[in-house]
């Protein structure tokens, strides 16, 4: 059985084919960041959205409310 003739290569073919190769040789790796260990004592800016009537509750006793809410989320995490 005769085969089809085959389609002769242009350079653009052999260019395309040529990047790709070394694109596959030569890109990075994606890598996960390595995972932090918590430090206990350092604290992290982070934003949050909670009830309005739950950060009220902890603003009502003044000064401190975001070290209530973290003591109150540490006791809920079990640490």
């Amino acid at each position: 059985m005769a085969q089809p003739p085959r389609r002769p290569r242009t350079l653009a073919d052999a260019r395309t084919e040529a990047e790709a190769a070394f694109k596959k040789i030569t890109a990075k790796q994606a890598e996960a960041p390595p995972k932090q260990v918590a430090v206990p004592g350092i604290r992290e800016q982070v934003t949050l959205r909670i009830d309005q009537d739950v950060l009220e509750h902890f603003q009502q006793d003044g000064p401190g409310w975001q070290d209530r809410i973290n003591a109150a989320l540490r006791k809920a995490a079990g640490l």
